[in-house]
């Protein structure tokens, strides 16, 4: 097809934060589509759209992504885009004025949500020094005193090119690409590397609890266990436990939201009708993160029979293993939803930035293969090492 997709990653989001501007990182972003140069407020969506084109952008916990897909005789849109964003936002006072009311009305959207309501307390109680413990979008008391001047310099800070990754999928000739790419950002300027992150979360060492008493429609709760960075050798067993538990994903940020009707979790909870839903996910982190379990009570069941019935399952896993045909079912659901999920030309860009952002753009194409070396034993293994009592978080959502 004749269309080409780019994509611009910063490594900078909530880890990068420290109390007094929580939220910055996610904030910076949206400013960032607000005027340069080159570009008035809103070209960057009228110049995309224009063309047939797409663009966005988001912050995690750990990078800033942003991309365009246009047609490929294009191409010039997005570099343009991106090296402006890059070097030369405007951070115009009123704008930031402006968007300090649209992200307070966010943060206060998120604050109904029951299940913003819960992660945040959650968060909080998992962690205690590192970064990880807030929410990208940040705390209100920070959102409403923050400056101009701090986001400005928060974007110097880490929107440099030694901090960023650029990659392009499509109907492109990659030598006249890469002559673009000279063309567009050789002229930015280098900067020094960003402040590195060296808070350390001190081991938890016993369960801990928390509960939100707030008006909801149905009671549900979350455990977290903690486990290693992505570069750590568990990241693939705990990828394929995941799998055992509620279904092969795709490889996204949060890598949730796939419920396997044949996985351990489901046969428990839902077949059985404790849960309305339940689930597992594993997340892909620059730092040590966690490894989460949930489920929607149905109603009239007991919160202990359910909670109780959930944490069996997850960490018995440790004590029955998969069978060799278990993990062979739930590799092909994984090796189908990673497949799926690199279909199209901004799926691919997408990868290749995701990667490169977590480790290196080449760890997508050794992906399946570090799946398909994951034994029964490695499952157990993990299991035993980081899902247990010792090392969870439990969190229940309660309807006032």
């Amino acid at each position: 097809a004749p269309v080409v997709s780019c994509w611009a990653g910063y490594r900078v989001g909530a880890r990068n934060e420290r109390p007094g501007i929580t939220g910055i990182s996610h904030w910076v972003e949206h400013m960032t589509f607000k005027g340069t140069p080159l570009l008035a407020k809103g070209d960057i969506f009228r110049l995309t759209a224009r063309h047939g084109g797409s663009n966005n952008g988001f912050t995690t916990d750990d990078f800033t992504i942003y991309y365009e897909t246009v047609p490929s005789a294009q191409i010039e849109i997005p570099l343009l885009i991106e090296s402006q964003r890059m070097g030369a936002a405007h951070f115009d006072p009123e704008e930031t004025e402006s968007e300090r009311t649209v992200i307070l009305s966010e943060r206060q959207g998120n604050e109904n949500n029951p299940h913003f309501q819960l992660r945040e307390k959650l968060s909080a109680t998992v962690f205690r020094e590192h970064p990880y413990r807030w929410p990208i979008i940040g705390e209100r008391a920070d959102l409403e005193r923050m400056t101009r001047d701090e986001l400005y310099a928060h974007y110097r800070t880490y929107y440099t090119p030694g901090n960023a990754v650029l990659a392009i999928a499509g109907d492109v000739d990659a030598e006249r690409t890469l002559e673009l790419v000279r063309r567009y950002f050789e002229a930015i300027p280098a900067a020094p590397p960003p402040p590195a992150v060296d808070i350390i979360e001190p081991p938890q060492t016993e369960e801990r609890r928390v509960e939100v008493h707030r008006p909801g429609p149905n009671a549900f709760m979350m455990v977290a266990y903690r486990i290693p960075a992505v570069s750590h050798p568990d990241t693939y067993p705990l990828v394929m436990l995941d799998a055992v538990l509620s279904g092969g994903k795709a490889v996204s940020w949060g890598s949730g939201g796939y419920m396997g009707r044949t996985a351990r979790i489901y046969r428990a909870l839902v077949e059985t009708r404790l849960a309305a839903s339940a689930g597992s996910s594993f997340r892909y982190s620059v730092d040590p993160h966690t490894f989460s379990a949930s489920l929607t009570l149905r109603p009239g069941v007991a919160r202990e029979d359910a909670e109780a019935a959930l944490l069996r399952v997850v960490e018995g896993v440790a004590e029955q293993p998969p069978s060799e045909e278990e993990l062979a079912r739930t590799l092909r659901q994984a090796e189908a939803q990673y497949c799926y999920g690199r279909e199209g030309v901004t799926s691919q860009a997408f990868g290749m930035t995701y990667f490169h952002l977590l480790e290196h753009w080449s760890g997508q194409d050794r992906h399946l293969e570090r799946l398909r070396a994951v034994t029964p034993e490695d499952v157990a293994r993990v299991a035993a090492a980081y899902l247990h009592p010792a090392n969870r978080t439990v969190g229940w959502f309660i309807p006032a």
